[in-house]
């Protein structure tokens, strides 16, 4: 995205398109009325990635358009990012300029904020990071109390101080914490989240017994719904977001929820009676587990056969999508044996074209 195509006067005319373009793909299924939930029109974006440009003694945070991506668009504040990272912007580059060893080959920067005011900045280096550039980068840690700095240079991480950060989302005035690592997934737009996790909680609550959950990443939907089931068994194939999800239970004080470290592929396989349940699946419970519901938020590729398989015999599917083209391929191998009754746009990043659904699904009374 460019800084330019941030226009904050043509948020709600954006907002219309998209909504106008999903209904149109999904208007040869049969689904009820669509649920819109708009982002705030700046300062959305809690993470943020830039090139840096060096021209001669200069140096500026860089962007560039696909359309011509040699050519450095300067970007000395960027709209979609969290206040808190253009208020570090400009203080970063004023730290890093006078500072030759900080300042030599580095050429991206990562900024990871949180709605709480913590920040993890990632330093990218063309270099080795070496013990004078540790001394050096111990000023920006004195300098910035409430950020924490990484330095990255030709698969060597050097941790400063940790590489996460806690972030707190309000969902329906309750406060979760959640440990949010470097360079793993987190949803980017905090208050869409929060606007996620209580539409979740509101279609699910006639929802009673156990929760199946697959692509769990962090327990973002996790810890908030492990409140209305019994038990709740989550997968994920990620060991740093198993990692994180398991530290975010422990410290929201979760105690029926389990995580598995699984692909959805192998669960699917298991689950359907295909291989022999994995050891770490039978500890977790699955045998003794009757979910009720299902929760699947897959990456861009959607449901895999077997695991569309697998979701059909679950009486309620809650189906998280960032790709509306996969998600409407899955739904309509689900029409047989399942109806949507909820249906909602999620507009996750503003000023593209992307857009994250939300579906839920009930059996319906009448297989087809």
């Amino acid at each position: 995205m460019r800084p330019d195509q941030i226009q904050p006067e043509m948020y709600e005319k954006q907002l219309q398109d998209k909504q106008a373009e999903l209904a149109k793909l999904m208007a040869t299924l049969s689904l009820p009325e669509m649920e819109v939930f708009a982002s705030q029109p700046t300062h959305y974006r809690m993470r943020a990635e830039f090139r840096i440009w060096h021209d001669g003694d200069d140096l500026y945070y860089a962007m560039f358009d696909s359309a011509d991506p040699r050519t450095p668009i300067r970007t000395d504040q960027f709209l979609a990012a969290s206040s808190l990272i253009n208020e570090l912007m400009p203080k970063l580059l004023d730290a890093v300029r006078d500072i030759p060893v900080l300042r030599y080959k580095l050429f991206q920067v990562d900024f990871l904020t949180t709605t709480t005011g913590e920040a993890l900045i990632s330093l990218l280096y063309h270099k080795p990071i070496d013990a004078e550039w540790n001394a050096a980068v111990q000023q920006l840690n004195d300098a910035f109390p409430a950020c924490h700095f990484i330095g990255r240079s030709r698969k060597k991480k050097q941790i400063i101080t940790r590489d996460f950060v806690m972030e707190t989302l309000t969902v329906n005035g309750q406060k979760f914490h959640y440990q949010q690592v470097e360079n793993s997934f987190t949803q980017p737009n905090a208050g869409i989240s929060e606007k996620m996790l209580e539409w979740a909680l509101d279609v699910t609550k006639e929802a009673s017994g156990d929760l199946l959950e697959m692509y769990c990443g962090n327990g973002n939907f996790s810890i908030p719904l492990a409140r209305r089931f019994d038990r709740v068994v989550a997968t994920e194939i990620s060991k740093v977001s198993v990692n994180s999800a398991q530290l975010n239970i422990a410290i929201n004080g979760m105690h029926n929820v389990q995580v598995v470290k699984m692909a959805s592929e192998d669960v699917s396989a298991a689950l359907n009676g295909d291989v022999e349940l994995p050891k770490s699946l039978v500890q977790a419970g699955v045998s003794e587990l009757t979910p009720s519901v299902v929760l699947v938020d897959p990456p861009r590729a959607g449901l895999d056969d077997a695991t569309v398989e697998l979701i059909r015999k679950i009486d309620s599917i809650l189906y998280i999508s960032c790709n509306p083209e996969t998600l409407k391929a899955n739904l309509e191998a689900l029409s047989s044996t399942h109806e949507v009754v909820r249906y909602a746009m999620f507009d996750q990043f503003p000023y593209t074209h992307h857009v994250e659904t939300g579906v839920y699904l009930q059996r319906k009374t009448q297989v087809e």
